[in-house]
């Protein structure tokens, strides 16, 4: 067991909710501990920090409950010299702290009647409460914890996971997930989005944590973009046709439409363009939750990234009443996304597209940190339990030859987007590992496990059991020693 930090004041309802329950169960103490047991031997070669996020509610909820809702929750393994740390603490975001003071809570969710908050809402679309729960990575020295409905971005000390506030460049609308970090520059490009004008917005800071640039982009109407890419020279933006109904703001509700007689629109600005400057091209109707890479290629601007073929899926039948619907909108089996790339002639204005990979389900692709933007090979992409928001395997995609290999985590194992930790001294792009933390519901533990990225299908190197078993997660990232400053 780690040392004990804080047991959170928590008033978790008894329910049988199935993101409430099993390997989503919350975990409430934080814990600091070195005293960590060791399955084989963590590499030496590796020196940073590996950083997840989670969603972890710590009440009850007002109407139903959405994964999305938990509060935040950093999960953090520092590793030098062959030796480990684990740390965990909550996100102190302005509603964790006014929820903790409440003793319950006081925003209902993204399913919930927004007539329900007992307070304002505290994000740039509505009654929800900003739990910095979705994203994270490290940039000028900091964790930067996101939230999906655009949020404040709360900074975080890499090493004590002290919440430092919500970083001070953050514009009116906030910042939406999947802020990118371009390692070369030490940049950090972010988009917000939100119903009224201008309903996108794109900026950098620079590595000095400092605005360096924000502007608007011009959008058709409100739109529910979830990411972003870059090239070198090239911020690239998304008008998938999924998006709220407008008529429905005026009763605060945002509930999403899918219009598949509508094109994918894809906006190309230079990073540090105006407005006028961006370049829109049209692709076939999807809708795309993550971006893997992209990068420029003489005239062409080439997008990776996880198409979906049912934006909108049946329901799951077999889950609560209720919640079919977001059952089967967190389920990849169920919106079927598949490896796909779009390819960008600047000079023509044209488009073209193909599938990289669609023998089964893969989405939350990871790759080599140091080819961000730039041309690459590899992408490394989880697969899903069937009809669950969980994460059974790893997919290793060879872009140039085509191959792919496929290691799965274990009967009743579970893991998350695994971040790529290159290797001292690398030789080539694959050079290095991919790391996750595992929640094991057989033997009711987590572990951080270590693979090498050339063998996938020799398992962990190494493997580290955690104090205690932690929730599920999503998004995860890796820094280097240097880039956290130890």
């Amino acid at each position: 067991m780690g040392t004990p930090v804080n047991q959170v004041k928590a008033t978790p309802e008894p329910n049988d909710h199935p993101y409430r329950n099993g390997a989503w169960t919350p975990v409430f103490g934080e814990l600091d501990t070195d005293d960590l047991e060791v399955i084989g031997t963590i590499p030496t070669d590796i020196d940073g920090l590996y950083v997840r996020n989670t969603e972890n509610p710590v009440h009850g909820s007002l109407g139903r409950y959405h994964p999305f809702d938990g509060d935040g929750m950093i999960h953090t393994m520092r590793i030098k010299d062959g030796k480990a740390i684990y740390r965990n603490r909550f996100v102190r975001t302005k509603g964790f702290e006014a929820e903790q003071q409440a003793g319950g809570p006081l925003w209902p969710g993204l399913m919930g009647n927004p007539h329900d908050a007992l307070q304002p809402g505290m994000t740039a679309h509505g009654s929800v409460k900003d739990s910095s729960s979705t994203d994270v990575v490290v940039h000028a020295g900091a964790i930067l914890s996101t939230f999906y409905l655009c949020g404040e971005g709360y900074r975080l000390d890499p090493e004590t996971l002290e919440t430092l506030g919500p970083a001070d460049w953050v514009p009116t609308h906030g910042i939406s997930a999947h802020c990118k970090v371009d390692e070369a520059t030490g940049e950090l490009l972010f988009f917000n989005y939100a119903i009224e004008k201008p309903h996108l917005q794109y900026g950098v800071v620079g590595p000095d944590n400092q605005l360096k640039h924000l502007v608007p982009i011009d959008l058709p109407g409100p739109r529910l973009p979830h990411d972003m890419a870059f090239t070198e020279n090239f911020a690239i933006f998304n008008d998938c046709p999924l998006f709220w109904k407008e008529e429905l703001f005026e009763r605060k509700l945002r509930i999403p439409a899918y219009h598949p007689d509508m094109p994918t629109r894809f906006g190309i600005l230079p990073r540090m363009g105006q407005p006028e400057d961006i370049q829109w091209f049209e692709a076939k109707p999807t809708y795309v939750l993550h971006w893997a890479n992209a990068f420029e290629e003489r005239d062409d601007v080439v997008l990776d990234g996880y198409f979906q073929n049912d934006p909108v899926p049946p329901p799951l039948t077999d889950f609560p009443s209720g919640y079919e619907s977001m059952g089967a909108s967190l389920d990849l089996h169920s919106f079927k996304p598949e490896l796909h790339r779009w390819r960008f002639n600047r000079k023509t204005g044209e488009t073209s597209e193909e599938i990289l990979f669609s023998d089964y389900p893969v989405e939350f692709g990871m790759f080599n940190p140091q080819y961000a933007g730039r041309p690459y090979r590899y992408v490394y992409s989880v697969t899903g339990e069937p009809g669950w928001f969980l994460f059974n395997g790893l997919t290793k995609h060879d872009l140039e030859n085509g191959e792919a290999e496929h290691v799965s985590f274990g009967d009743q194992r579970f893991g998350s987007e695994a971040p790529f930790i290159p290797r001292a001294n690398a030789q080539s792009e694959d050079d290095g590992y991919l790391i996750s933390f595992i929640t094991d519901m057989a033997q009711d533990r987590s572990e951080c496990i270590i693979i090498d990225a050339k063998n996938l299908s020799g398992g962990p190197v190494c493997t580290i059991v955690l104090p205690h078993r932690i929730s599920s997660g999503t998004h995860a990232c890796w820094a280097s020693g240097e880039q956290i400053g130890k």
